[in-house]
């Protein structure tokens, strides 16, 4: 481990890939291990400000998804299903120059995430899920219900604006009913802040709440998990049921070289005062299957 502090603080970074520009931070010495790391539903990068300085042999990367955070919008005509990211994310790997690299993700991230290494199981050197693994399946019958969910949210967002907050106490009093502490809640709150007429509001685009038009079935999340070659860990929130244990179950069936840790705390558990097991987990997971493979 390196005993420098120096690289340990973050370090705004951007991009500009298809026409988006995308926000990211990042932390340690870039000739660190690369390890990529991907947010959740309506958060950013700063989700992993507590993680990120404690993994010190890594050079961690977090990126803003686009509509959130510090990154671009979408296009008017574009959507946000939750492989829409990964055409950006292979263009920040490329901008960045890493052919591999290891993957963390939390929750819409993990899912996301687990999709990307599905698609490139040889570039992902090792996976970690931090509350989340994939959507959950959707009968394919169910295809023309969930179609007209998307078209009748498609045109109620398009025109909405978010909500002004008259400060940023305000602001993040809004995130905490959710359980988040107030801590992380503000780490969250100001990266996710812009001024405007009577206060401030979010940057994030109301969008991202809309239903998806296309959702995975059951097989296709099967095809989706057997496809993670490399060795994956997952750690679950313990004072939550993000994910059901039958559902973990059936995980646990799927991926052959799947690590399982209950962390105590709430989804954001990254973020709060279980943040030094989770980075003691990760960087005993990482190093000691680095070894394994080193081995062979």
């Amino acid at each position: 481990m390196s005993d420098s502090s120096v690289f340990r603080s973050a370090v705004p970074l951007e991009w500009h890939v298809n026409g988006l520009k995308l926000a990211g931070l990042s932390w340690g010495d870039p000739s660190g291990r690369p390890l990529l790391a991907l947010h959740g539903w309506l958060d950013n990068a700063a989700s992993f400000s507590q993680l990120a300085p404690l993994l010190t042999d890594f050079y961690v990367v977090a990126v803003d998804l686009t509509g959130h955070g510090q990154s671009a919008r979408r296009s008017a005509d574009a959507s946000y299903q939750i492989w829409d990211d990964l055409p950006e994310i292979l263009g920040i790997l490329k901008a960045l120059g890493w052919n591999t690299f290891d993957l963390v993700g939390h929750s819409r991230g993990a899912i996301i995430a687990t999709l990307l290494a599905s698609a490139y199981p040889e570039r992902v050197r090792h996976l970690v899920l931090l509350d989340a693994v994939t959507p959950q399946p959707v009968a394919e019958g169910a295809f023309p219900l969930q179609m007209r969910k998307a078209l009748e949210d498609k045109p109620r967002l398009h025109n909405r604006t978010n909500r002004v907050f008259a400060c940023l106490e305000e602001a993040v009093a809004s995130r905490t009913r959710n359980g988040l502490s107030e801590s992380a809640a503000k780490q969250l709150v100001e990266r996710n802040l812009h001024a405007c007429s009577g206060g401030m509001t979010w940057t994030t685009d109301p969008r991202l709440q809309g239903a998806s038009a296309v959702k995975l079935t059951e097989a296709q999340i099967r095809a989706v998990l057997e496809a993670l070659d490399m060795p994956t860990l997952l750690m679950r929130a313990g004072d939550t049921a993000h994910q059901a244990s039958e559902y973990i179950e059936s995980v646990q069936r799927s991926i052959d070289n799947l690590v399982v840790y209950t962390i105590k705390g709430g989804h954001h558990f990254h973020m709060e005062s279980g943040v030094g097991e989770v980075a003691q987990h990760m960087e005993h997971f990482l190093s000691e299957t680095n070894k394994t493979e080193s081995a062979l």
